[in-house]
């Protein structure tokens, strides 16, 4: 059920029995000495995919450069202007709508993206109003984080114990592995657990983490841990994706 590989018409016999779709969302970035520049847009499309396969969901064509402008200083990395970010999603939702979507799931890959995406939901509630007045659709768009739930978080903190970090992680990288196992890539961490702390722009975070590692000790991924994971995620954003389609 993946939008790209539908027909107009099976589109349109699908909106007579759900107004729901799942659209993933993630970047293309540096993810780290053994980790995939495409990392973030994979685990999000991975898992949109198997949440789709769950749920029966109509699933919608990847979003797969975010706002990623801190990671620029590394080789490969892209980004979108918050600003293009926010009305890529505008122009994404605003054009399903008119075929009458009306419930819009994000599932996120990239923590960069959170504010932006947010922030489009806005403009989207704010267009859709504009245009249509008291007689608009009630359009609801909602966002999930594949790695904020309670599932992900008890696995994560099994697998990686104090070496999880925050960017280029052990689970996303395990994650990758599972989808795409020959791209594994291999390298030596050092130091094995990469510091931890914050940033101001893109050349701070090159200086800061040279490596492309926040905390991290991804040396540890494997790709059945990536199974166990997607496993996991699935089974709780499925059920959060039932909830959002079903809320009057």
């Amino acid at each position: 059920m993946q939008l790209h590989l539908c027909t107009w018409a099976e589109v349109e016999a699908y909106l007579k029995t759900s107004k729901g779709i799942v659209m993933p969302i993630g970047s293309t970035e540096q993810h780290g000495p053994n980790g995939l520049v495409g990392t973030d847009a994979i685990c999000a499309e991975v898992v949109a995919k198997a949440v789709g396969e769950a749920t029966g969901a109509l699933v919608g064509p990847t979003i797969a450069v975010g706002m990623a402008v801190h990671h620029m200083e590394f080789a490969g990395s892209m980004t979108l202007r918050p600003s293009t970010l926010i009305a890529v999603i505008q122009d994404y939702v605003l054009s399903l709508a008119e075929h009458g979507f009306e419930r819009f799931f994000f599932v996120n890959g990239h923590g960069g993206n959170i504010a932006s995406i947010r922030a489009a939901f806005y403009e989207v509630y704010a267009a859709n109003r504009a245009q249509k007045g008291g007689n608009a659709p009630e359009l609801r768009c909602a966002l999930v984080n594949w790695w904020e739930n309670e599932a992900v978080g008890r696995l994560s903190r099994e697998l990686y114990a104090g070496v999880e970090g925050s960017h280029a992680t052990p689970s996303e990288v395990s994650l990758t592995q599972h989808a795409y196992p020959e791209a594994i890539k291999t390298a030596t961490m050092s130091p094995q657990v990469a510091p931890s702390g914050s940033f101001h722009d893109a050349r701070d975070f090159r200086r800061r983490y040279p490596d492309g590692r926040i905390g991290s000790d991804p040396s540890l991924a494997r790709p059945e841990h990536g199974k166990r994971l997607l496993d996991a995620a699935t089974a709780a954003i499925a059920d959060q994706y039932q909830k959002f389609v079903a809320e009057a």
